[in-house]
């Protein structure tokens, strides 16, 4: 584990868990979103150069999206992008935010899981999700009805793959082993990578906090992702003596907050700056949707002026964007900041710029 800057908070006392302060980490979340033709590897160039500044910088991870059919997702195979930054970068760790299981064989990824934890010497963190675009999921004939019962089947079967180094013979469903294979590689983690999973709902929060799996959420109101964190540390207190948790390798579970974030040395550039960014990656963000009629279905996940005052969004000076960084962190119960640094038009300069000051400036004030 990297050695990020850190501030300590209380976690709840006993109707939620009880224990010794935690420290907060700090991650990066990506899409490698892109606005024009020919933009492509530019943009993977910048992203190699921004993880190799953070990996001098102290940040926990590096987590990265999967989108298909759309400028959203310049990383339709994060795995790919991932093996890249593994002979870039020697302390961050590395992770996708998440493989969508649906889209994949699960034996053929397992196998691509051990690739990565080999080449990373150990540093993946593995997320998994069955997508949230129905209209990405429709490239393997596969409704958004039944995404959660083919990821969940599927999860399975990784898990049984990277546990025991088999699996099968397995008839389910959606997936069909007829007869014992073995997985000749190995994931570097015993018995796999640590997990993760978003956390959209309490219901999905109390599931994750039985098995004591990483998760991060995008939500804005501080009430509501209280709700969903008190959820989750209830439901890891009661099974935390469990060794049959899939995560139970895993001694602090991460909780994180998903937030934009520009920093610059007076509010009137950083919101300038970012703001002009935010509009090429709200554009790259609405593309499929708005290609399919289906717009407003995601444009009130893309509003700037609500996402500001949320929260969500914070463009300003490191002093403004660390005290709220602060409220936010005690409003939630949150031990992690997933930050969205790399977004739209940005150019490497102002990205390098952005990622040192908060760095430099934001997160030791942070770590107290």
């Amino acid at each position: 584990m990297s050695g990020g800057a850190r501030r300590t908070i209380r976690l709840p006392e006993e109707d939620s868990v009880s224990g010794p302060a935690q420290r907060v980490d700090f991650g990066l979340f990506d899409w490698i979103d892109f606005s024009r033709p020919g933009q492509l590897g530019g943009r993977y160039e910048q992203r190699l150069k921004m993880l190799e500044q953070a990996d001098q910088l102290g940040f926990f991870c590096y987590h990265l999206a999967e989108h298909h059919l759309t400028p959203l997702g310049g990383a339709p195979s994060p795995g790919i992008f991932l093996a890249a930054a593994t002979q870039r970068t020697k302390r961050i760790r590395l992770g996708p935010l998440v493989f969508v299981l649906p889209l994949y064989t699960p034996l053929r990824l397992a196998e691509e899981i051990c690739m990565l934890d080999h080449l990373s010497g150990g540093r993946l963190e593995l997320g998994t999700g069955r997508g949230i675009s129905p209209l990405e999921l429709a490239i393997a004939n596969v409704s958004d009805a039944s995404s959660r019962e083919v990821y969940e089947e599927s999860f399975r079967l990784i898990l049984d793959a990277l546990t025991t180094r088999n699996v099968g013979p397995h008839e389910g469903k959606h997936y069909a082993v007829p007869r014992k294979l073995d997985l000749i590689v190995e994931p570097v983690q015993k018995p796999y990578p640590p997990l993760w999973y978003p956390a959209g709902s309490r219901e999905v929060a109390q599931k994750l906090g039985d098995q004591a799996i990483n998760t991060v959420t995008r939500f804005e109101n501080t009430a509501e992702v209280r709700a969903i964190f008190d959820t989750y540390k209830d439901a890891w207190a009661r099974n935390q003596g469990d060794p049959k948790r899939l995560n139970a390798h895993v001694a602090q579970p991460k909780l994180g907050l998903l937030r934009q974030i520009y920093v610059a040395e007076s509010r009137e550039r950083a919101l300038r700056e970012g703001k002009a960014a935010w509009d090429a990656h709200r554009a790259a963000f609405l593309h499929l949707w708005e290609q399919h009629g289906m717009a407003e279905r995601a444009a009130s996940l893309k509003d700037f002026e609500a996402s500001t005052h949320n929260g969500g969004v914070l463009f300003s000076t490191p002093g403004e964007v660390a005290e709220r960084l602060a409220e936010q962190l005690e409003a939630t119960g949150a031990n992690y900041v997933c930050a969205n640094f790399s977004f739209g038009d940005l150019s490497t300069a102002q990205l390098e710029t952005s990622l040192g000051l908060f760095a430099r400036e934001v997160m030791p004030r942070l770590g107290g």
